[in-house]
């Protein structure tokens, strides 16, 4: 017992104003439900408050008609003693394809200048060479702003490649490439209790770095699965303020406190500046609740993920491309199908885009009742190592099947692509006349049309004038 007298207290994370909503509603939570309450948030003593990236930039100009950018700037602002942090795909940015080290650094630049502490950084096949650019430009402007964490996030999944041996390997990578410290991320669900205190353990014996976990409650374990990982010594955790917790979002924050309260991992954390952050969230829940926003289907407790560690968001995806298709009866084939996918394709971890990938093409492969008779275009660039390296080899028949004689790629995925010229001069040549802030040209670069889009909804609020509705043949403008 003598080794647990010393203290050794946990840090949290809190998602509420990023993955909490993203799990449970989609993303749509706008700027100003969160504004009100940054000032309780910042007295918690949080290790960070995640508010920024995965897929809330996206949300919010495709569908708040909000400038992320704005976003950042005014959550900065209300939090005055907490670190910010987002969520970074690595070379893709937050968009959906690789960018050239041009767009990679200047994004990584402008998210510090705006208000980012730090940047967890991810890669859908855990090709550590995809992030090096990030992580490389986050310390370039640590030393310049005197600020900026350059987090390593490792998608974490099962299979015979992803040994003890593997992660501890992959940790002293990430130590070697500069980063300040790594995140296990688990985005299925799929780390139990005893494993992740195994994990921890073997990782914390080849790295100096601090480790933080983040999973999610899908399959029902993750609370047992922190309670094992903080025993086990790991640093900081992943949670969200109990109206955006559980399903699958994370453990509810005060549950937590709670649970560590008189250990030595005890946090901390005031109750009562708790409760009054959740009173806040709760109407705004029972509001999504009531308008469909928010799912019950999402808040319980999927047991699937566990049997075919397949992502909750991917098993949903599943059902309605089978329902499209009139071929729901088809959904334990599918099911069976996905680890067979995976293992042909290099046992990637399952998380965006990987999941999407692998999903789909076993839909095509069961209904087609032939495999890979027709693959997607995803599927072949998976296979031409556009996204970059599989920790397996892949399976030479299914290549020569669906890209026969094609020369495939061993590089990462920005020159694997051809990205390997500095792009950002021409992307910000096509959208110039909408450039009101730098900021801008990175909208643009990351999701041309829908940036394209909320410009023009800007320009509307500012002037008065819609453009979609001006007659452009005429140069005329209804009054």
């Amino acid at each position: 017992m003598a080794e647990n007298t010393v203290k050794k207290p946990v840090q949290i994370t809190e998602t509420v104003l990023r993955d909490a909503h993203q799990s449970l509603i989609a993303t749509r939570m706008p700027t100003e439900i969160m504004l009100p309450i940054l000032d309780k948030i910042d007295k918690v003593g949080y290790h960070s408050v995640e508010c920024w990236g995965g897929a809330t930039f996206d949300a919010s100009l495709r569908f708040l008609k909000e400038d992320p950018w704005e976003r950042l700037r005014k959550i900065r602002d209300g939090l005055k003693n907490t670190k910010t942090q987002m969520l970074f795909r690595g070379q893709n940015i937050l968009g959906y394809r690789p960018y050239a080290d041009d767009v990679v650094y200047k994004f990584v630049e402008k998210s510090i200048a705006n208000g980012i502490d730090i940047i967890r950084i991810f890669d859908c096949l855990n090709d550590i060479r995809n992030l090096q650019a990030a992580v490389d430009a986050t310390n370039k402007f640590k030393k310049i702003e005197g600020r900026g964490e350059a987090q390593v996030a490792l998608s974490y999944t099962l299979g015979d490649a992803y040994t003890l041996e593997y992660w501890a390997d992959m940790a002293k990578k990430i130590e070697e490439m500069g980063a300040d410290s790594i995140c296990i991320k688990d985005m299925a669900g799929l780390l139990v209790p005893y494993k992740a205190a195994e994990l921890i353990k073997t990782m914390k014996e080849n790295t100096k770095l601090p480790i933080q976990l983040h999973t999610h409650y899908t399959s029902g374990v993750a609370s047992m699965t922190y309670l094992k990982a903080v025993e086990a010594g790991v640093d900081v955790i992943d949670c969200a303020i109990s109206p955006f917790a559980m399903g699958t979002s994370q453990p509810a924050t005060e549950v937590m406190v709670e649970t560590f309260k008189g250990t030595p991992y005890d946090t901390g954390y005031d109750q009562s500046i708790l409760a009054d952050i959740a009173n806040h969230f709760a109407p705004y829940r029972e509001e999504c609740l009531k308008s469909g926003l928010m799912s019950t289907k999402v808040l319980g407790v999927n047991i699937k993920t566990l049997l075919y560690q397949v992502p909750g968001g991917m098993l949903s995806n599943m059902v309605s491309q089978l329902k499209e298709q009139h071929a729901e009866d088809k959904f334990q084939e599918v099911l069976e199908e996905i680890p067979r996918v995976r293992k042909d394709c290099g046992e990637p971890p399952l998380v965006t885009p990987s999941s999407q990938i692998v999903g789909t093409q076993a839909i095509f492969n069961v209904l087609m009742g032939e495999r890979y008779k027709m693959a997607t275009g995803e599927f072949k660039d998976l296979l031409r190592g556009n996204y970059g390296q599989t920790v397996k080899p892949m399976n030479q028949e299914v290549i020569d099947k669906v890209i026969p004689g094609e020369k495939r790629s061993t590089a990462r995925s920005a020159e694997a692509t051809g990205h390997t010229e500095p792009e950002l001069a021409t992307l910000e040549a096509e959208m110039k006349e909408w450039k009101k802030q730098d900021e801008d040209v990175l909208s643009y670069a990351l999701f041309p049309q829908v940036a394209t889009d909320f410009f023009k909804y800007r320009q509307a609020q500012e002037t008065g004038v819609d453009v979609n509705l001006a007659d452009k043949d005429n140069k005329a403008y209804p009054v």
